[in-house]
């Protein structure tokens, strides 16, 4: 990898190619079913970090490991959105690809297929101490964690960070990994993480409960781990703990709709980018709001761009 300038985010993760299948019939099996299908740039990591791009951060760097299918278009389409790659090309595996079957029935919800190819192989030695010169916050994408290279990356990366004292973030990424995984393995590895940035089914699954309605307690049980949480709750708009307590809650912002795909993603982003600027949680939450009602109007997971 080639060593960044300094600046001020760094995001450790995932870049893939979404295929994204757009459908509004349900999937009939053995038979066709009419989509629209397009093939766009993606990965959670990817995302965030264009989304805070997008949203001013001024300096936002993303390394990761792609293949060499598709390395170079990867890189084109991270620098057309203002982010700079720090890619390793890996000539073994190809770059991850993930399907998306996006619902048009359904509210736009979406399934992942996902073959992850060179993303899990990303390893401490692509962990270079140069890629986090300068910079004020790392952001951890949760897929690493459930791979045994990329996990060591992670880790390996955590730990620089932490002793030059640069706050870490990270994004659990996927309920059902998780599971796979297990929670008390992801929760050991992610031990130190300053901000948690769980889904609504993330943060119960970390918490260990299961009935809906006990969000608010999950959230206040896991701020006790980490310093801050935030909880994103799709059109129900988001939750934010912090120490235990409860600090308040962002509103989502009215959307029609098309593609949830990364939607998260583009909350990250956005929250990460505004609390660099300075804004406080609940501020830098409105925000993330802001940004994933932009993108469920668009089709995948990346920003508009002007």
């Amino acid at each position: 990898m080639t060593p960044p300038a300094p600046g001020g985010l760094l995001v450790l993760g995932d870049v893939v190619t979404d295929v994204v299948a757009r459908h509004r019939t349900p999937l009939v099996t053995g038979t066709d079913t009419a989509a629209e299908i397009r093939l766009e740039p993606g990965g959670a990591g990817a995302n965030v970090a264009c989304w805070a791009a997008r949203w001013g951060c001024a300096d936002v760097r993303l390394a990761g490991r792609v293949g060499a299918d598709a390395a170079v278009w990867h890189r084109e389409e991270l620098a057309a959105s203002g982010v700079r790659a720090c890619l390793t090309v890996d000539a073994q595996a190809p770059t991850g690809t993930v399907i998306c079957l996006v619902d048009g029935a359904a509210g736009a919800e979406r399934s992942f297929l996902t073959d992850s190819g060179a993303v899990l192989r990303l390893g401490p030695d692509d962990i270079s101490p140069a890629l986090l010169d300068g910079v004020a916050h790392l952001h951890l994408s949760g897929y690493l964690f459930f791979g045994t290279p990329s996990r060591e990356a992670a880790l390996e990366a955590l730990r620089m960070a932490r002793a030059r004292g640069i706050p870490v973030s990270v994004d659990p990424a996927s309920a059902g990994f998780l599971k796979e995984t297990g929670v008390d393995r992801f929760l050991e590895a992610t031990e130190g993480v300053d901000v948690l940035l769980p889904s609504h089914d993330e943060a119960l699954l970390l918490a260990g409960r299961g009935g809906r309605s006990e969000l608010t307690a999950s959230a206040q049980e896991l701020s006790a781990r980490f310093p801050l949480v935030v909880v994103k709750r799709g059109a129900r708009g988001t939750l934010v703990c912090s120490a235990g307590a409860v600090l308040g809650e962002a509103a989502a912002r009215p959307a029609e709709a098309v593609d949830t795909t990364g939607a998260g993603d583009a909350f990250t982003g956005a929250f990460l980018a505004a609390r660099l600027a300075g804004a406080d949680p609940l501020t830098a939450a409105e925000e993330g709001c802001r940004a994933g009602a932009l993108a469920v109007g668009r089709v995948g997971g990346r920003p508009p761009r002007d």
